[in-house]
């Protein structure tokens, strides 16, 4: 192995270059796990993009950071090496962070018309920071044992135990972070969410990342690019099957594995290390389907946790407290009972628990839908009557429709109706009548907003009323409506829900003001503005959609026990996958291992895309069925895999390679001899 480097200073035994190397993988963890925590809420209420076309772009991202992997490892082994692959490939991630800030900024352009412009940024923001954190992936961890002597093995293995704790505590503050400043509000002309926030803090983390890592340059040891080992795994997997098909006549002798027609040309160690790569990848082919359900975290069960009542994360902390409980207590405790829980077993159960998951979530959705307004389909369109006015008023939709009383100051709840049949409405208050036509579009909603003055009159309405005569401007929080007019009303808005905000109305110069009543989760009001009296405004509120009533608090043990998958999964799977490769195949494994992440996110979008279900809780149970029927698959192959030690089968090549120098030499010792006496 060639080397560039100086001798290293050292800190307690272990070299100062790793302190950097770790402060930098704290830093892009916060990064990517903190725009990762906000992105599928930027999606769909930034973005405006449905559930479905939420989760398919993000698992599509995913999916692209764990197969850019493949393309980092290459380009490090075999052209720039570990250090300036890191440094170039960090600066297109930063690039990308930024690019999604600026995404996300409303005042950057007139939002409603111009969606194409936030949709191409984000875009290209999210493909420059899967190209960045996928291609330093592989890079970052090996570049880390690269900075310790052959005699350092101890401190090599904590300090992956560091670098592994480092990537934990990077996602669990910035998992509780970002959503933070994204439920802020922020903007010049208007105000929103603020995910410029939200996203800007991990670009500039990653920015923070990238200034450490070179501050550190003149301390590191720098390994020259020798070349890929996957390619030439490749090449000699590609040999063998163009040997074996070339030689597919009977007249050939069969062999004992179909690699060993790559020994024409290969040496027997690479084509032993090869078979033992090749065994523990077949392993992995039922592996993506746990992926599949694991990484629906950030994008099904952020959406479930949207239409719940509270405001909280809990994956990370669980993560943070499992990994060392289960290694500490779980193990010894099932070691103790005298019970052989191989690292196969290990995985069985991870994908048998996150099946389980699966299952708590859909019953808590089939909660959740309980408590769900039921929207108008197709064809549809729901109506609610609001009487502002100081007498009661009968509304008479066209016959054979309905019709509804309704007292003053009270509303009515929404009603549904064939919208084709919906063609106009008689109003009836007092000795007083009006008609209206009606002209709605079908799938949605609407609220009709009557009232008794000169004459009966009637306005389709959303969120403020000003039921004054005179012409008021309304701020509420942060946000500042449009001004309005007497019966007239402002269009919907987002609040962050759970809390009260100040509502200020400026009547004739003269500003009036009250706390609103707290807004829960979920819902959606009408309110009216009624009058003031000394200072204090007087407002009615109509309930359009009611709150969430389902705690997120429930979603608790679905965590837990996705977590729980998480620990005996994840870290069994990586520790097998290096206790069964060569020494210098673990990369190729590395990359395999990554690589069934990214299937596993392609298969949410085939799954989902493909079953065509209606409810939500009936899509988390056909993941469940199909996750267990691949833990049985996987369970029966691990039933009938043979545990290898790759360190002694090198020992036995090394040995019989001695033995062939020996032999070698002994030959030429004769020739020699036998030259010398004649």
């Amino acid at each position: 192995m060639l080397s560039v480097s100086c001798p290293q200073p050292s800190c307690f035994g272990y070299p100062l270059s790793i302190f950097f190397i770790i402060i930098n993988e704290f830093c892009e963890r916060f990064s990517y796990y903190g725009m990762r925590a906000v992105l599928v809420l930027y999606f769909k209420y930034f973005l405006q993009w449905d559930d479905n076309l939420s989760t398919a772009i993000y698992h599509t991202f995913v999916a692209l950071c764990y197969l850019t992997p493949i393309l980092g490892a290459l380009i490090a082994d075999s052209w720039l090496g570990k250090f300036k692959t890191i440094v170039s490939l960090s600066i297109v991630y930063t690039i990308g962070q930024a690019v999604m800030s600026v995404s996300s900024i409303n005042d950057l352009t007139d939002h409603n018309q111009d969606v194409a412009l936030y949709i191409a940024l984000s875009m290209t923001g999210l493909i420059l920071i899967a190209l960045g954190t996928g291609g330093i992936k592989p890079c970052v961890s090996a570049f880390g044992g690269d900075q310790f002597e052959d005699d350092q093995e101890k401190q090599r293995t904590r300090f992956f135990s560091i670098f592994y704790l480092s990537i934990n505590a990077g996602s669990l503050l910035s998992t509780i972070i970002t959503p933070i400043l994204r439920a802020q509000e922020c903007g010049i002309h208007s105000k929103q969410r603020c995910y410029p926030l939200a996203f800007g803090v991990p670009a500039a983390l990653m920015a923070v990342s990238l200034v450490v890592f070179i501050i550190g340059s003149g301390m590191y040891k720098k390994v020259k690019p020798q070349g890929n080992i996957m390619i030439q795994v490749s090449k000699c997997i590609g040999f063998a099957i163009k040997n074996r098909f070339r030689h597919r006549s009977k007249e050939f002798p069969k062999r004992e594995h179909w690699l060993d027609w790559a020994s024409e040309k290969y040496d027997k160690r690479l084509i032993a290390q090869t078979k033992a790569v090749l065994k523990v990848l077949f392993l992995y082919i039922p592996l993506p389907m746990f992926w599949a359900l694991f990484d629906q975290q950030g994008s099904r069960w952020t959406l479930q946790a949207t239409t719940m009542d509270g405001n909280f994360t809990v994956n990370p902390i669980l993560i943070i407290i499992m990994v060392p409980v289960v290694d500490a207590v779980v193990y010894p405790l099932i070691k103790k009972c005298k019970i052989n829980f191989t690292p196969l077993r290990k995985i069985t159960v991870g994908m048998f628990l996150a099946s389980l998951a699966f299952v708590a979530a859909a019953l808590v959705q089939v909660q959740i839908d309980k408590t769900l307004p039921v929207f108008p389909a197709a064809g549809q369109t729901q109506i609610k009557v609001i009487n502002i006015g100081t007498d009661g008023a009968t509304v008479q939709f066209e016959s054979p429709l309905q019709s509804v009383n309704v007292m003053s100051m009270e509303s009515t709840g929404y009603m549904t109706f064939d919208t084709s049949r919906l063609q106009s409405v008689n109003i009836i208050s007092g000795n007083k009548t009006t008609s209206e036509v009606i002209t709605l579009p079908g799938g949605s909603r609407h609220t009709l907003a009557v009232k008794n003055s000169a004459n009966v009159v009637a306005k389709w309405v959303s969120l403020f009323i000003n039921n004054l005569p005179d012409t008021i401007n309304i701020t509420m929080g942060d946000t500042a409506f449009e001004t309005l007019m007497s019966f007239s009303a402002s269009n919907y808005n987002l609040f962050p829900g759970g809390r009260k905000d100040n509502i200020m109305a400026i009547i004739n110069s003269i500003p009036c003001s009250v706390t609103s009543k707290t807004l829960g989760f979920g819902s959606a009001y009408t309110i009216v503005i009624n009058g003031c009296t000394g200072n204090t405004l007087d407002v009615t509120y109509s309930e359009d959609i009611s709150p969430n009533t389902v705690h997120m608090a429930w979603q608790i043990p679905q965590y837990f026990i996705l977590t729980c998958a998480e620990v005996v999964f994840s870290v069994t799977g990586l520790e097998f996958s290096y206790s069964q490769a060569p020494s210098n195949m673990k990369a190729v494994l590395q990359a395999g291992w990554l690589l069934t992440v990214a299937v596993g996110n392609i298969i949410v979008l085939i799954v989902a895309g493909a079953s065509k279900l209606s409810e939500q809780w009936a899509e988390y149970v056909l993941f469940a069925a199909l996750l267990l029927a691949v833990c049985i698959i996987f369970a029966v192959m691990a039933y009938f895999y043979t545990y290898t030690d790759p360190n002694e089968i090198e020992a036995q090549f090394d040995e019989e390679e001695k033995k062939q120098v020996k032999k070698d030499e002994d030959v030429y010792e004769k020739q020699t001899e036998a030259v010398s006496r004649m």
